[in-house]
């Protein structure tokens, strides 16, 4: 949202702005993707200048946990991947709906091992408790 505001010359507006270290957001929260069919290399050539090389790692790492722990928008899962130095590090947590229990943890290597590590951040997370709160949301009771 601060990015919107700056971007309409609003940025006075904002009064206060939550880093990821209080609260994860959803995964690939804010990231701007262009869809398109494979076969279409011309669509994906006009827009191949506009790609940072990073912000995509970040969400290839994300989305990777993302599947790891079959999040949908109905389950509380948020992770954060940022890039410096050619190394990304990811952080990312389970929780419950009231926010009673949560299981968070952090991982990072090389960007080129992005999704290798989005899927190894998810399976450390469901072992630490998270497939336990995920299973009693599917069953709909409290975990």
């Amino acid at each position: 949202a601060v990015a919107g505001l700056k971007r309409l010359g609003l940025e006075a507006r904002v009064r206060d702005t939550i880093a990821a270290s209080v609260s994860l957001p959803a995964i690939a929260q804010g990231i701007l993707a262009v869809e398109h069919l494979r076969s279409r290399e011309d669509v994906a050539q006009l827009f191949a200048p506009l790609e940072d090389a990073d912000t995509a790692a970040a969400a290839r790492a994300e989305r990777a946990l993302g599947l790891v722990v079959e999040g949908s928008c109905e389950v509380p899962v948020g992770a954060y991947g940022t890039v410096a130095a050619g190394t990304l590090s990811l952080e990312g947590f389970i929780g419950t709906p009231d926010g009673g229990q949560l299981v968070r943890d952090r991982i990072s290597g090389p960007v080129a091992d992005a999704q290798k590590l989005g899927e190894a951040l998810g399976n450390r997370l469901l072992a630490a408790g998270g497939r336990g709160i995920l299973d009693a949301i599917a069953r709909g009771v409290r975990a």
